[in-house]
């Protein structure tokens, strides 16, 4: 193993330290020094991780064996069963260290402007590191467990900074909401874990586990001859469909969507983070970690699949009339984020192009998503409002963000040469090459409904006349603000010819299946420029009504009345017929138990209490008495 990997552990560490120097010590002090302190430990982190990257490619450039860069045993029943803590690099892990440690410094870079009048930054920055390091953590796990452990953190960290405006009633209903949501969902992630431990131990009684692994290593449950050896195949696809509903309630796929859109309360710098490289991508980096598990059930790989594909039209849908800038981009996630499901989901270990295209989409995402969010809350300093009827103009007064915004939204829209077109046409190859037509058909007709959305709120914001005060007034962001945002751009003009589709396992000499039919290309840059051109059309000059909801439009921006959907499912159905006798068996039998202890003790106390009057005279005679007890006692003991 090269010198280099052994200090990989500092990936994850440095913000972990960082997190609990700054919380205990610094923010308390001076939220400034917070900020640069917590910026500096991820910069330190983002410097190691990519000199990590660069070894490792250089090593294995097309991919390569896993490496346990690090471990620890901290937990140890018996053998095969012994709960580790560790470091694991092989291409996947290596691209998300990457991924996240770069979009989260400039994440940490931006908020630094952000949120330098904020009076409680300095909890924004311990939160923020807390959740970079749960992140990473979850990355690069060489465990199930592990992963599990991290998982609840970065929900955690999630809970945290979408609740920041903690004084606001709607930021912490949209905290508790992701919250609950995702902790229904890991309910059954964890019995899926389970249920992969009882196939593995049964694996491991007959063909028995390799030297230096465990039971839960990813290594062991994802190895050909362990997947082999299931020979249940029922039992398999029950807990690989348990374990995709665990990711599918990170990455919000359909119906578990309902939380991302509220989770836009938080900070626009942790909308960013959470759309671009931490919580939602977990969902699809979990598929991706136990693909080949998941390739052992055709089932299970055919409802993440659906599930994707259904996700990536109807979140794509209800974009194309959200109002809120920031809603249009969390619903735009959603969709990508269905992208990347189906890709996972119509790939197979025999031709494995969906798993490399949806790998590629999400390094790619990452760049162009962040820096819409990232140039969303530029806007949002600058005009003080999210509805992007009250922007309009803001290419004049704001030329670095529009430029910037405007290379986002072409990359989104699969343009050439931007990232987008080459990992979008990638995934829509994948669908075709492994004979799912309907699911391409989805994709291209999402292709055209992202590039319409996307260039909706480009021309509304960006375009025309200001249509406020604040548009009116609006000036560019600070240096520190653009600076990111000019990385990021940079990022999405360039990294589609990064190529990661070798890296992570496709082979560079993969032929016409690796890039799909000849056609493909121009077919799908039809459907952005369309899409565009679309939205050229009908909101080059907007009318003062077309911000108002009517007809048809109100049930896209009430997204389907799903939310509604769930208040009646949980008050009119799940309540009376499961939390009422829960409720009562709470009121009146923990809370009576209670209440009697307590009543008990307050009973006892005043008997008690009355044995202590204070007069000599009464102490006396009990005195005298239980001597004389006691003496008659030992006088009827002894005869």
């Amino acid at each position: 193993m090269d010198a280099g990997f052994a200090y990989a552990w500092l990936v994850p560490a440095l913000p972990l330290l960082s997190f609990a120097i700054v919380g205990l010590f610094i923010a308390p002090r001076s939220r400034q020094a917070a900020g640069l302190v917590a910026t500096a430990s991820v910069l330190a982190a983002t410097v190691i991780a990519v000199i990590i990257a660069a070894q490792y490619y250089v090593a294995f450039p097309s991919g390569g064996d896993a490496i346990i860069a690090w471990s620890f045993a901290w937990l140890e029943y018996a053998p095969g069963l012994t709960a580790t803590i560790g470091v694991l690099l092989d291409p996947i892990s290596v691209l998300l260290l990457v991924v996240v440690t770069v979009v989260s410094l400039l994440v940490h870079i931006y908020s630094l402007g952000y949120m330098a009048d904020d009076p409680g930054s300095g909890r924004y920055f311990t939160f923020l590191n807390l959740f970079t390091f749960s992140m990473l953590g979850l990355v690069v796990a060489p465990n199930i467990l592990q992963m599990f452990i991290c998982w609840e953190l970065v929900g955690v960290s999630s809970f945290l900074l979408i609740g920041y405006y903690y004084q606001k009633p709607s930021a912490v209903a949209a905290s508790k909401k992701a919250f609950i949501v995702t902790r229904f969902a890991d309910v059954f992630f964890l019995i899926g874990i389970l249920l992969l431990g009882y196939q593995g131990f049964q694996v491991a009684a007959t063909v028995g586990v390799p030297d230096g692994m465990q039971v839960f290593d990813f290594l062991f449950l994802t190895a050909p001859s362990t997947v082999g050896a299931l020979g249940d195949a029922s039992l398999l696809t029950i807990a690989m469909v348990l374990v995709f509903i665990g990711a599918a309630g990170k990455s919000a796929m359909f119906p578990l969507h309902i939380w991302l859109p509220d989770a836009m309360e938080g900070p626009t710098p942790v909308s960013a983070l959470i759309h671009a490289a931490t919580m939602v991508v977990a969902g699809i980096y979990l598929v991706a970690r136990l693909f080949p598990a998941f390739a052992g059930s055709a089932d299970a790989l055919s409802v993440a699949m659906i599930v994707g594909a259904f996700t990536c039209l109807f979140a794509a849908v209800i974009a194309c009339t959200q109002n809120d800038i920031k809603r249009v981009l969390a619903f735009s996630t959603l969709s990508q984020l269905g992208y990347m499901m189906f890709a996972l989901g119509v790939a197979t270990l025999a031709s494995p192009l969906g798993y490399a295209a949806s790998l590629f989409h999400l390094f790619t995402h990452a760049f162009f998503k962040a820096l819409l969010f990232l140039g969303a809350g530029a806007v949002i300093h600058a005009v003080h409002s999210n509805s992007i009827w009250e922007m309009g103009g803001l290419a004049r007064r704001m030329p670095v963000t529009h430029v910037t915004f405007l290379i986002a939204t072409l990359a989104i829209a699969g343009l050439p040469p931007l990232a987008g077109f080459f990992s979008k046409d990638l995934i829509l190859a994948a669908a075709l090459v492994n004979h799912h037509p309907v699911v391409f058909a989805v994709g291209l007709l999402v292709a055209a409904l992202t590039a319409f959305y996307m260039g909706r709120i480009y021309i509304v914001a960006f375009l025309g006349k200001a249509r406020s005060d604040s548009a009116e007034k609006a000036h560019e962001a600070s240096p520190v603000m653009l600076a990111p945002l000019l990385i990021l751009a940079v990022l999405s003009l360039g990294a589609g010819f990064i190529p990661v589709t070798e890296f992570v396992g496709l082979p560079s000499d993969s032929g016409h299946d690796h890039h799909g039919p000849a056609w493909l290309p121009y077919v799908a840059t039809a459907a952005g420029l369309a899409g565009l051109l679309i939205a050229w059309v009908i909101y080059r000059r907007p009318t003062e009504g077309e911000a108002e909801a009517t007809g048809w439009r109100v049930v896209l921006q009430r997204q389907f009345y799903s939310n509604e959907v769930y208040l009646f499912v949980t008050k009119r159905i799940i309540f009376p017929f499961v939390s009422a006798p829960i409720a009562w068996f709470d009121r009146h039998v923990v809370d009576g138990a209670v209440n009697l202890t307590g009543n008990l003790t307050r009973w006892s106390g005043i008997v008690l209490s009355r044995l202590q009057t204070g007069q000599l005279q009464t102490y006396a005679t009990w005195f005298v008495g239980g001597v004389v007890v006691i003496g008659l006692l030992f006088w009827w003991w002894v005869r």
